[in-house]
């Protein structure tokens, strides 16, 4: 009871330096738990909402205050209102979603991580929207940035464990026990049985060439006979007729320039983006990245051009690496990272790898 009294009136207990954003993010917590103790307050949850847009209130105090107004009659344009602004920031790709706060120099009193917020608004999505599409991706997104099969700390363990189970006891609670089955067109092309939880995985390939077959566009099917939840993911490989390819945005920049070390005539590149190398001459390879929002499981691959052989200065028997001019040492030195995990230098590629990446 004195600590329902508490989060009733946690106003009072903030100190003058919280900023206005982690405040109203406090209180947002403190409805929440409230509702989880049957002691909803809607009304303040909705006061609590209206006091700024949207836009300047955390995606957590968002996800938060839905969890209290969904399915209280009279709070119906504010969940509207929410659904539309969580689906509005959501980070898609083709298999994940993830979402991006930030409380600036405060982040460290709310314990925040984006993985924490993406946790919160699966949780407010599988109760306020389960027919969300972004609902499997956020899972995804979960499960991807496990490292050793756990999250970066306590509170990202905690809560997402929370969301994840509340996922399964939703959408898993079937044993699964069915037959999926697939067509494209009239022709059968494949099925495969599913009994009880397992993490089993089947493909089926269909050739291009039967894809392409005709000028007719046919239907691809895929059928479940039987309780329980079915994955699928439809994917196509291709090559193309014409190697000349336009660059495209896949959710990175990407950008490769070749570098003479020795004699800035050894390398040229022509108005049509062809390159000159001399032979012989030594090169380096500058690649730019940038990600517009964090991603999971990044390789940077850069394939080398036909007769380049990369310096491995790992091996003893290696050259000198020749000094970059645009990284000085400076008195920050020792601040310097690397954005990846592992690389590998091959016969004709460069690698690198990392489990996480982050926005920029």
């Amino acid at each position: 009871a004195r600590a329902l009294d508490h989060l009733e009136n946690v106003e009072r207990y903030y100190e003058e330096y919280y900023s206005a954003q982690t405040k109203r993010t406090l209180s947002a917590y403190a409805l929440y738990v409230r509702a989880l103790a049957d002691d909803a307050d809607p009304a303040k949850a909705a006061a609590l909402l209206g006091e700024v847009p949207l836009e300047e209130h955390s995606l957590e105090a968002i996800a938060w205050l839905w969890m209290v107004l969904d399915d209280v009659a009279g709070y119906e344009a504010q969940n509207e209102a929410i659904a539309r602004h969580l689906n509005n920031r959501a980070v898609e790709t083709a298999s994940s979603a993830t979402f991006t706060a930030d409380y600036g120099e405060q982040d460290y009193l709310l314990l925040h991580s984006n993985r924490r917020t993406d946790a919160l608004i699966l949780d407010a999505l599988i109760d306020a929207a389960p027919e969300s599409d972004l609902i499997p991706k956020v899972v995804e997104a979960l499960l991807g940035h496990r490292t050793r099969g756990r999250w970066e700390n306590t509170q990202e363990n905690v809560f997402v464990l929370l969301a994840l189970d509340h996922y399964f006891n939703t959408f898993e609670a079937q044993t699964p026990e069915f037959v999926a089955r697939i067509w494209l067109g009239d022709t059968y092309a494949g099925e495969h049985t599913f009994v009880g939880r397992t993490t089993e995985r089947q493909s089926t390939a269909i050739p291009m060439s039967y894809v392409l077959e005709g000028d007719a566009l046919r239907d691809l099917i895929l059928s479940k006979e039987g309780p329980g939840r079915l994955y699928y993911r439809v994917g196509l490989s291709y090559a193309p007729a014409d190697l000349t390819l336009e660059p495209r945005d896949m959710g990175f920049l990407v950008k490769r320039t070749y570098e003479a070390v020795d004699n800035p005539e050894d390398v040229r590149q022509d108005e049509d983006g062809t390159w000159h190398i001399r032979a012989g001459a030594r090169v380096r390879v500058r690649l730019t990245m940038v990600a517009q929002n964090r991603r999971t499981h990044v390789a940077l691959v850069d394939p080398l051009p036909a007769g380049l052989e990369a310096i491995n200065p790992s091996l003893a028997v290696a050259e000198s690496i020749p000094q970059d001019p645009q990284e000085s040492g400076g008195p920050w030195w020792y601040w310097w990272w690397q954005w990846y995990e592992h690389q590998n230098l091959r016969d004709e590629r460069a690698e690198a790898f990392t489990t996480l990446l982050y926005e920029g």
